[in-house]
C-alpha cells in the first residue's frame, strides 16, 4: 500500500516524498482512513510506530475542505502530556502542511506567555498544547474553543500516569459537544477506558502490536557492573565502540547533572535535560544533539515520549526506571520508523527488583554482559520470567489547578478552618480562639485589659500598643 491509495492532497504527498515517506506503517494504514471519515478513534500504538502522522495526516486533508479560523479560533486541539512531545508533534504539523494554506502554532509552560497569545490573536487551524498553558490561555481569554472540530488525545496514559485528569475534565467542559475525537495510547487500561467512555462516540478501534512489546529492530542487552563503577563504564562504551550519538536515562536530575560534568570532564560534549532546567536550555540541548553538536543527552523520564530523532542509534539506560513500562518508552527511543537500534541497561545489586519487573512486562529475558575490567564484585541473582497477569494500575491522584484556592478564598467558599492557596491565615472567627475564651466571663474584650470579674483569676494584660499619657500628680 502507498499513501496515494489512502487519497491524501498531492500537496501533502509532495512534503511526504521530501521527507523520504513512501510506505505508510501499519497504524497508519488502519487509522488515516477511519480519520477522513470522520469517524471517532481509539487507537493502541507503542511510540516509534508513526502514529503522528497516523493522525496529522488526515486531520489536515479534512481541514482544507472547511472554513478559515476565525480570530483566536482554534479548529483543532492536540493535547500532549509533556512540552518536548508538544514541540515533536508540532514539528511534524509544520512539515506535513508545508505546502497548504493552513496555520499551526504549538504552547507550553515554561516559556513567556506573551508570544503565544500573539500567535492566536489572528487565529489557527492546528494548535498543539499542554493542558495546564492551555487552559493559562483560555482564562486570559487568549484562544476560544467553541468552534473546534477536531479533538485529538496523544499519549492519554502518559497524561493520567502525570495526574492530568482534572486539567483535561476542565478542558472537555470548554469544547462543542459535536467534535471528531481521536484518542492514541501505548495502553488501553482500565482508567483509559472509563476517559474514553467521556470522550468518544462510537468510536472505531485499531490496534498494531500487544501492549509494552519492544521493537524487533532494537538489540537489548544488560550490563552487570557496581554501582559505583557506571559512570565509568559508561565513559568506556562510549569512547571503545565509538559511540556518536547516546541518549542516557537517570532517574534523578541531580544524577544527570552529575553524569554529564563526569563526560564532559573525559572530553565527551555531553548535555542535561530534565525539569529543572529551563525551557530553552532543554530546547538548546535537544537542538545540539540531534545536529552532532553534542554526543550524549542526558535525560530523566520527562524525555522518554518526546524526544523524536531520525535513526537514533543508541540508548542507555543508567538506571532502570521505577515504572517498568517506562522501559518500553525510554528504548523506544532507538529502532524507530524501521531503523535498526541499540539499547543497553546497566544493573547492579540495586536495581534486580526493577530488572525483574521489567523482564515480566516485556515477557522475556535480557541478555546478560560483564565488561572486562568491570565485573562486580559479586553476580547478580539469575532471572526467571513471571508469567502471572499483571494487574492494571491505578493512576496518579489528579493535582489541584493552580488558582483554584485563590477563588474559593476571595468567593467565600474555603471550607472552615482551612488555609487558602495563597498562604495567608485565616483571621479567627468571632467566637473562636482567645476571643471565646475571653466571651465566657460573658466580659467581652474589657477581661483582655484585666478587668476580670471577681472570682476569676485575672490573665496576664496584653502590653498597650501605645505609650500611656502620664499620669496627673494627686
Amino acid at each position: 500500500m502507498s499513501f496515494e491509495s489512502l487519497g491524501l492532497d498531492p500537496r501533502i504527498l509532495k512534503a511526504l516524498s521530501q521527507k523520504g515517506y513512501t510506505e505508510p506503517s501499519p497504524i497508519q494504514q488502519q487509522a488515516i482512513p477511519v480519520v477522513l471519515a470522520g469517524k471517532d478513534l481509539m487507537a493502541a500504538a507503542q511510540t516509534g510506530t508513526g502514529k503522528t502522522a497516523g493522525f496529522t495526516l488526515p486531520i489536515l486533508q479534512n481541514l482544507l475542505k472547511g472554513n478559515k479560523a476565525q480570530n483566536n479560533q482554534v479548529r483543532v486541539l492536540i493535547l500532549t502530556p509533556t512540552r518536548e512531545l508538544a514541540q515533536q508533534v508540532a514539528d511534524n504539523v509544520a512539515e506535513y502542511s508545508a505546502h497548504l494554506p493552513l496555520k499551526s502554532a504549538v504552547v507550553y509552560g515554561g516559556v513567556k506567555i506573551n508570544p503565544q497569545m500573539m500567535r492566536l490573536r489572528g487565529g489557527v487551524d492546528v494548535l498543539v498544547a499542554t493542558p495546564g498553558r492551555l487552559l493559562d490561555l483560555h482564562n486570559q481569554n487568549a484562544l476560544k474553543l467553541n468552534q473546534l472540530e477536531v479533538l485529538v488525545l496523544d499519549e492519554a496514559d502518559r497524561m493520567l500516569d502525570m495526574g492530568f485528569i482534572h486539567d483535561l475534565k476542565r478542558i472537555m467542559a470548554l469544547l462543542p459537544p459535536k467534535r471528531q475525537n481521536l484518542l492514541f495510547s501505548a495502553t488501553f487500561s482500565d482508567p483509559i477506558k472509563d476517559l474514553a467512555t467521556r470522550i468518544v462516540q462510537n468510536p472505531v478501534e485499531v490496534s498494531v502490536a500487544p501492549a509494552n512489546t519492544t521493537a524487533k529492530t532494537i538489540t537489548q542487552a544488560i550490563y552487570e557492573v557496581n554501582k559505583a563503577d557506571k559512570t565509568r563504564l559508561l565513559t568506556h562504551l562510549i569512547k571503545d565502540q565509538g559511540w556518536d550519538q547516546v541518549l542516557v536515562f537517570s532517574k534523578t536530575k541531580h544524577g544527570a547533572n552529575r553524569i554529564t560534568k563526569t563526560l564532559e570532564s573525559k572530553g565527551i560534549k555531553a548535555a542535561a535535560i530534565h525539569g529543572n532546567k529551563g525551557q530553552g536550555a532543554r530546547t538548546k540541548a535537544l537542538a545540539d544533539f540531534k545536529s552532532g553538536a553534542i554526543q550524549a543527552l542526558i535525560a530523566t523520564d520527562i524525555a522518554a515520549r518526546g524526544i523524536d530523532i531520525d535513526q537514533l542509534p543508541n540508548v542507555v539506560n543508567f538506571d532502570l526506571p521505577k515504572v517498568p513500562e517506562d522501559y518500553v518508552h525510554r528504548i523506544g527511543r532507538t529502532g524507530r520508523a524501521g531503523a535498526t537500534g541499540h539499547a543497553v541497561s546497566f544493573v547492579c545489586h540495586e536495581d534486580i527488583k526493577e530488572l525483574f519487573a521489567i523482564e515480566r512486562v516485556i515477557g522475556e529475558l535480557l541478555e546478560r554482559k560483564v565488561e572486562r575490567g568491570f565485573e562486580p564484585t559479586e553476580a547478580l541473582p539469575a532471572s526467571k520470567l513471571d508469567t502471572r497477569p499483571i494487574k492494571p494500575k491505578k493512576p496518579k491522584k489528579p493535582k489541584k489547578p493552580k488558582g483554584e484556592g485563590e477563588t474559593a478564598s476571595t468567593t467565600g467558599n474555603t471550607a472552615p478552618g482551612k488555609q487558602s492557596n495563597s498562604g495567608a491565615p485565616k483571621r479567627p472567627a468571632q467566637g473562636r480562639g482567645r476571643g471565646n475564651n475571653e466571651n465566657r466571663s460573658g466580659q467581652g474584650q474589657s477581661q483582655s485589659r484585666g478587668n476580670a470579674p471577681q472570682g476569676d483569676t485575672p490573665r496576664k494584660p496584653r502590653a498597650p500598643r501605645r505609650r500611656p499619657t502620664a499620669k496627673p500628680a494627686e
